[in-house]
């Protein structure tokens, strides 16, 4: 009998074209992880920090759960809470006919939870359109298949195949150019935000201690979704908590570098409340969770879904998202280490195999953000300690002969003598055969053979070139150490909060522009009529309105789709990320940094806050607010960074002097 799980290995190292995708897809996020965390020199004491926090939360879910769920009612969010995927799927179907008879559109944010119920196909076998808005969701919805990645859902498809596709599906001409494909689909998916009756997206972080939900995008289709449709459902896992804004200023600091190789992402959301006229649901899901928490198992909980760890694994890089099926051809909502556990978790002995696809090297626990011990894990799904595991005393997705081995192995092993009889037979047994290891194939008993060639053993085992060569491999590595720290150059200090928030924004794409008070409406009359703008929208008392009418400019309060500039006063301004936040309020001001492709954001320099942590504190009290950064960007397309997808493709932020700034 054919096992699904290598069938699909051997189907993936055989595809050249996905090699080549996986290969640039792992070599860009690991080194933009690398250098994003070389700008937070207290890395590895916030990763201990947020560890911490993930594995309190998860031994006092119960409590946290509760304070989380009535601070969110209290807010006028109504919570629901499921036990499994079909409860989940009625309920969701209980929302939408409790609202709407007619034929339902749904605008849906990129989800994991989504995919774990299979909710797409709950709901279009229910007559109900559901529209992915993610570009890379978008893409491969199109095509009929599932992510093959946690945020590069399309990692897997070439330009060519993606021009394709749009041509067929689209009617769009042939293109390979992205720009231009990833135009075709904001224009799409533009009327979708505008006509959808229920937006769906997932949570990265609920805050127990306001009751406010934190959903993190670079696209803008979030924002869309949560922000225009009259109402919004948030899929959250229930071991998605924080307790507080200074844990998530913790989780927010890590999640970006490890995920995107970002500071901050684009739009970092914190919802409290419904906007006016609008229904906002969170649908709380177990599906496995409170089972899981009482098992071997339980560290996988903290994972925070940065997809990291697939970035670093060896093996996910030869055989991609897709491979990862089950015994019975199902594919696992969930890919790389920490879906080889969390799958056998959740779902049970038909995802168990997978832990095999590890060399457990351990560069997924040195990637994680939140330092879980995946190789620990891996084990314990290998020796059948999974909560839904059918056989617990013996280990899992091993043929027979590979169980006999590990069983012999395991006894020659713990006998140091044997062990070291063991190594010089081998050494010598590797000599003889390895120069026809290419010509082995036993894929039937143990997979090794059809993918890799029968190493040679050294010719001295470790332990006998050990003392030898210690006391020059040290010599070595000091030297190495030494000439390294030397080449680093010194970092410049930035002499204000002023000019640090200036050099990240402008890092981010942002565009800024020095003012003062008096010279503010003047200067952003200077800006519209270079670009030929004659009608903006505007938050109220922000501009000289008198002074724009004069000059020919028309002022609206009120969000209109086809307006080219919006106008916002921010809340604040974060130097070490050259962020703005934004706050709902007044004039659809929300609106007015989304909408337009072009964001004009007002800020006042006594207003710019050293940190992120600084700021949260401001959106208590807020409906829905927005921690921008930068101009709404995807890499979705071959990792090709393209500015302008759903929300602005410029940010420029005018800078006001004034008596209290630094």
């Amino acid at each position: 009998m054919t096992n699904p799980f290598r069938a699909h290995i051997r189907q993936s190292l055989a595809n050249e074209a996905l090699q080549i995708a996986l290969d640039a897809n792992a070599e860009r996020r690991v080194h933009g992880r690398i250098a994003a965390f070389a700008s937070l020199p207290d890395w590895k004491d916030r990763r201990n920090q947020a560890h911490a926090i993930r594995a309190d939360v998860i031994e006092h879910l119960d409590r946290y759960l509760e304070t989380f769920i009535f601070n969110a009612r209290n807010n006028g969010i109504t919570v629901h809470r499921a036990k499994d995927a079909a409860e989940a799927i009625n309920i969701f179907t209980n929302i939408i006919r409790a609202r709407h008879d007619a034929p339902v559109l749904i605008a849906k944010s990129k989800s994991m939870v989504s995919e774990e119920l299979d909710l797409n196909r709950a709901l279009e076998s229910k007559g109900i359109r559901v529209v992915e808005t993610d570009l890379g969701e978008y893409i491969v919805q199109l095509r009929g298949e599932k992510p093959a990645h946690i945020i590069t859902p399309a990692v897997h498809l070439r330009r060519q195949e993606v021009g394709q596709l749009f041509h067929e599906k689209l009617s769009e001409p042939y293109t390979e150019d992205i720009p231009t494909l990833v135009n075709a689909a904001r224009r799409v998916l533009r009327e979708v935000f505008l006509t959808a009756d229920i937006g769906v997206s997932g949570v990265n972080f609920g805050i127990a201690d306001t009751g406010g939900i934190c959903i993190v995008t670079n696209e803008g289709n979030g924002r869309m979704v949560t922000t225009l449709p009259p109402v919004h459902i948030a899929l959250m896992g229930m071991e998605r908590l924080v307790r507080n804004f200074d844990d998530l200023a913790i989780m927010l600091s890590l999640l970006p570098r490890s995920a995107t190789g970002q500071k901050l992402s684009v739009y970092t959301q914190i919802i409290h409340q419904p906007l006016d006229g609008q229904q906002r649901h969170i649908l709380l899901l177990d599906n496995g969770r409170t089972r899981l928490r009482s098992s071997p198992l339980k560290e996988s909980l903290y994972c925070i879904r940065c997809g990291s760890c697939l970035n670093a694994c060896p093996v996910f890089r030869e055989i991609g998202g897709h491979a990862y099926v089950g015994k019975n051809g199902a594919l696992s909502p969930y890919s790389g280490p920490i879906g080889s556990v969390i799958s056998a978790g959740l779902f049970g002995s038909n995802f168990i195999p997978l832990a095999q696809a590890s060399s457990l090297c351990g560069a997924c626990k040195d990637a994680c953000p939140v330092d879980i011990d995946l190789p620990k894990l891996l084990t314990r799904v290998r020796a059948g300690q999974s909560p839904l595991s059918t056989s617990p005393s013996s280990p899992h997705g091993l043929s027979t002969l590979s169980t006999i081995f590990l069983r012999i192995y395991g006894r020659v092993a713990t006998h140091p003598k044997l062990f070291a009889i063991s190594q010089r037979f081998a050494a010598l047994g590797t000599r003889l055969v390895s120069p026809f290891s290419a010509m082995v194939r036993l894929p039937a008993f143990t997979g090794w053979g059809y993918s890799k060639d029968l190493p040679r053993f050294a010719s001295k085992p470790f332990r006998a070139q050990f003392h030898r060569r210690e006391v020059k491999t040290a010599r070595k590595l000091e030297k190495i150490i030494r000439k390294t720290v030397e080449s680093i150059p010194e970092t410049p200090i930035s002499n204000s909060r002023t000019e640090q928030f200036i050099t990240e924004l402008t890092a981010v794409g942002g565009h800024l522009t020095r003012t003062s008070a008096n010279e503010l409406t003047e200067k952003v009359i200077e800006l519209l009529k270079s670009r030929d703008v004659n009608h903006i929208h505007l938050e109220p008392n922000v501009l000289d309105e008198n002074a724009l009418q004069q000059a020919g400019i028309t002022v609206s309060h009120a969000s209109n789709p086809a307006t080219r500039v919006g106008v916002t006063k921010a809340l604040c301004g974060v130097a070490d990320t050259g962020s703005v936040l934004e706050a709902d309020g007044e004039g659809g001001k929300i609106h007015a940094s989304l909408l337009p492709e072009l964001h004009i954001a007002v800020l006042h320099k006594s207003d710019i806050l050293p940190s992120l942590i600084d700021a949260l504190p401001l959106t208590r009290q807020k409906k829905s607010t927005v921690v921008i950064t930068g101009p709404s960007r995807t890499g979705d397309i071959e990792m090709s960074l393209t500015i302008g997808v759903h929300g602005p493709s410029e940010v420029h932020v005018f800078l006001v002097d004034d008596s209290n700034s630094q």
